[in-house]
């Protein structure tokens, strides 16, 4: 009780802060044409195993091409970001760029003070830089309409199968499930004849679970709200976390600890792991030499096509200073530009937004062809889903009500309709 007061507290602070810094950005230069220090706060830097080295050589490319721009890097974990950037702010501290996640746009936008970029920059340099882009990549930063945040590093969920697994539980592993059904199936059958866990999503984790199950959820034709009004226990909403149930109770869906099924999966006793492309690199070189690992695209609710949501970031500009601001949004287009997403994806394992380097031998092209279990990744970003973030000042409350109700309803005893439907009632107290 008392973190959710202070973080509210904090949050109106912020706000408050921001009011004396509303005015337009007309005297924002072209150019940066003498030295400037920007912050940079980013959750990348602050994991080797999240992209530090990546990001480094990024930097470390920007500042050859801008040398009058000094970025000041804060290197947060992804958990802690936000809070660090309100504080900041709070303190008179104004960041200038932060890498946010998507969970949190709507805040952002409304109420930490992010500038559109559509204010920034005339709308034919925007539209030149943005050229190439997927867009329903650039959709996902856009709030009523204007891009508050870029989309940088990004990705959706991926089947990751233990193909060592599949053979000894005499499944075929050049033909891996294709709908849920599938994977149920496949999971009883690994349990049963290997004593290994059959299925695990990474759909329950406390920050970051939340991207896989509204995936699972939106494949299925649900949505977690309508406007202001949650709809996560409603029909095909809640059918789909039944499914996930169901499963459950059959022994296809492991009992595993819900913060740490990729180490499950890194150590050969998962049969198949639903999550973030983001994770491929990593668990590729856990792999090496231990089990086959395989990847393949999301499954189905049937004949419904899926709807997979994004996890990762977008980079935002907060700072007020005009000269700042130019810094700023040079850092965004080059941290999105080719040459940038050829670093993101071959040496982090994040999904190039710009989908003309994947074959261009300038680019990707070679790295493609030597790693070609990233295709099933690419193929499902034509259906792409945005993340649907919550309204309000009580939006993490909400959301963390929305996901304790997940968990319940999947590994609990009791109906699971009736456990989610308890639980929309009590967080619809707290919508705008």
């Amino acid at each position: 009780m008392l973190r959710r007061t202070y973080l509210k507290l904090m949050s109106t602070l912020a706000v408050a802060a921001l009011v004396p810094f509303s005015a337009a950005f007309a005297d924002m230069p072209a150019t940066v044409d003498g030295p400037v220090t920007i912050s940079f706060y980013n959750y990348n830097l602050a994991s080797a195993s999240a992209g530090a080295d990546a990001t480094k050589e990024l930097l470390a490319a920007f500042k050859q091409k801008f040398p009058n721009i000094t970025v000041e890097t804060i290197a947060v974990p992804s958990n802690e970001i936000m809070s660090r950037v309100q504080a900041d702010i709070v303190a008179g501290q104004q960041p200038d760029v932060a890498q946010l996640v998507f969970r949190d746009l709507i805040y952002i936008a409304n109420d930490l003070g992010a500038n559109a970029l559509e204010d920034m920059v005339s709308p034919q340099e925007l539209k030149d830089h943005l050229s190439g882009m997927i867009p329903q990549g650039l959709e996902l930063g856009r709030v009523d309409g204007k891009t508050y945040g870029l989309a940088y590093t990004f990705s959706t969920p991926i089947l990751y199968y233990n193909a060592d697994l599949f053979r000894q539980a005499g499944l075929d592993p050049d033909a891996p499930p294709k709908t849920w059904a599938d994977v149920k199936k496949a999971g009883e059958a690994i349990k049963q004849k290997t004593g290994k866990n059959g299925f695990f999503p990474g759909a329950y984790g406390p920050a970051d679970g939340t991207f896989v199950y509204q995936a699972i959820v939106m494949s299925n034709g649900g949505k977690v709200r309508q406007g202001n009004t949650l709809t996560f226990a409603d029909g095909d909403a809640a059918d789909a976390v039944k499914m996930l149930r169901d499963m459950v109770d059959s022994g296809a869906h492991a009992r595993i600890d819900v913060a740490s099924p990729a180490d499950t999966m890194a150590s050969g006793n998962l049969g198949m792991f639903l999550y973030t492309s983001a994770l491929y690199a990593s668990l590729k070189k856990s792999a090496a030499g231990k089990f086959d690992l395989r990847v393949a695209a999301m499954p189905s609710f049937g004949d419904k096509p899926t709807a997979p949501t994004n996890s990762g970031s977008a980079l935002f500009v907060l700072s007020k200073d005009p000269v700042k601001q130019r810094a700023s949004y040079e850092l965004l287009k080059f941290l999105t530009s080719r040459e940038a997403y050829t670093i993101i994806t071959s040496k982090i394992g994040y999904l190039p937004l710009r989908l003309d380097i994947v074959d261009d031998p300038k680019y990707l092209g070679e790295w493609v062809k030597q790693n070609p279990m990233i295709r099933p990744n690419l193929e499902q970003l034509n259906r792409l889903t945005p993340n649907v973030a919550f309204p309000g000042p009580n939006y993490r409350q909400v959301e963390n009500m929305m996901m304790d109700a997940v968990r319940q309803a999947v590994f609990g005893s009791g109906d699971p309709i009736a456990t989610l439907k308890t639980a929309e009632q009590a967080a619809q107290d707290l919508m705008p």
